[in-house]
């Protein structure tokens, strides 16, 4: 193909996550009560632990900062999914394809930079409790949050501007529900050998080793447990197995999606529903319903809202 006879392509064409009207309506269903679900659990973390002094440390801060980053997350693709379940054609530009894949990519990158984060902030306090609060300060556990704001920007901007020169002049179509790397990049009018495998080493070989470090870290902090005994032994092992599990639910579709060849399977749109849509709304069910605590606070913030008329 000549590419400089290439005339890029205007916009892209959404198979979506199904073809069946019938179909269409119950996800679209389904999927609104997920996604309002996650922005009022998200939400109630947020408000939760900025009105509760007591919750003001580096924890409950950092908590704060995924809840955000799951509010965009999911926002970057439920809006548009929930309008494409009820039209006939779904499709969306190439620059609006390109935009959602930077703030996809930029969001992604800011919780898995964030997990890293709780699972250091975790790592002091049980090695190093008597010098947490210095270490751990709040200016430090800003500085952090920003870190790992930066850190996603850098890491979307690294993808965006390995996929901007490359060149989209013929097929359209993609088997999914939104724009992501591994299906825009297949649509290429160009050999895409190099690319996918330096995207594949920047994403998925990475995203393998970040997984494998943080499960040894909480290895780590787990027998460090084992010395202690007592109420705070419990607590802490209750809140590492909830990262535990967060870490795992994000970390595995990511590897999944990003750390094989670019070919499409079958079980690609589900695993990327639950990727995209699912994992946001675990995360504060999670960290809420496991956390004594936060459920202590959330009911303290309920009796300051709707005080009762009881004398």
């Amino acid at each position: 193909m000549e590419l400089g006879n290439c005339t890029r392509v205007k916009e892209f064409i959404f198979l979506g996550l199904t073809q069946n009207q019938g179909l269409s309506l119950v996800l679209f269903l389904f999927l609104l009560l997920v996604y309002v679900t996650t922005l009022l659990g998200n939400l109630l973390i947020m408000v939760t632990v900025t009105c509760e002094s007591r919750l003001h440390t580096p924890m409950y801060l950092l908590l704060r900062n995924l809840s955000i980053a799951d509010i965009c997350f999911s926002s970057i693709t439920a809006p548009k999914v929930l309008v494409d379940l009820l039209s006939q054609r779904k499709t969306i530009s190439f620059n609006g394809c390109f935009t959602q894949m930077f703030f996809f990519h930029l969001i992604g990158g800011v919780d898995v930079f964030s997990l890293s984060v709780m699972a250091l902030d975790r790592y002091v306090a049980i090695s190093k409790p008597l010098r947490y609060v210095p270490i751990m300060s709040r200016g430090r556990c800003i500085g952090l949050i920003v870190a790992s704001w930066v850190g996603g920007f850098v890491h979307s901007i690294v993808q965006i501007s390995l996929l901007l020169p490359v060149p989209f002049c013929g097929p359209n179509v993609l088997d999914t529900f939104y724009c992501d790397v591994p299906q825009v990049l297949k649509l290429a009018c160009t050999d895409i050998l190099m690319l996918e495998l330096l995207m594949i080493s920047n994403n998925g070989l990475l995203t393998t080793l970040w997984f494998a470090f943080l499960l040894v870290s909480y290895m780590v902090i787990l027998l460090l447990l084992r010395s202690q005994a007592g109420e705070g032994r419990r607590k802490a092992i209750a809140t590492c197995t909830s990262h535990i599990t967060v870490v795992t639910l994000h970390f595995v579709p990511c590897i999944y999606v990003y750390a094989r060849p670019f070919t499409t399977l079958p079980t690609d749109k589900a695993i990327s529903f639950i990727f995209t849509v699912i994992s946001p709304l675990l995360n504060p069910l999670i960290y809420t319903l496991r956390n004594q605590e936060m459920k202590s606070a959330m009911r303290r913030l309920k009796g300051k809202l709707m005080p009762s008329d009881r004398v």
